[in-house]
């Protein structure tokens, strides 16, 4: 995430800065750094941030991710997203097995989910 995406989520969240350090638990200081691209956005601030936006949509809309991607039975008992019940925030949950592997960082996984209708129908605006 960089800093005009940081902004953007944050706009669409409708959150001023100081509220929206306020919700992620980092000083205004910092939200100021980050949309200013003076400090990297941690991965759990970018994580926590899109858990937010994706909360705006009703949950129960989306089509879970093993359905929307065909996912065959044999990597659905081994992925994560489908053991926690996770099927609209597979995006969220470390380990799953999207493109047949664990993708490993948050970064690489990251990568992948920005270009995934999963993820894209809970997060672009």
């Amino acid at each position: 995430m960089d800093r005009s995406e940081f902004k953007r989520v944050r706009k669409k969240l409708d959150k001023t800065q100081k509220q929206m350090a306020q919700l992620l638990g980092v000083s205004l200081k910092a939200v100021h750094s980050y949309e200013q691209g003076w400090r990297a956005i941690p991965p759990a601030v970018e994580r926590h941030l899109y858990f937010l936006v994706s909360r705006q949509v009703l949950p129960d809309a989306h089509q879970p991710c093993w359905e929307m991607k065909d996912c065959p039975p044999s990597r659905k008992a081994q992925c994560p997203a489908v053991e926690f019940k996770s099927g609209n925030l597979c995006w969220l949950v470390n380990g799953t097995l999207c493109s047949g592997a664990d993708q490993g960082t948050w970064e690489d996984k990251m990568a992948i989910c920005r270009n995934c209708p999963v993820f894209t129908s809970h997060i672009t605006p």
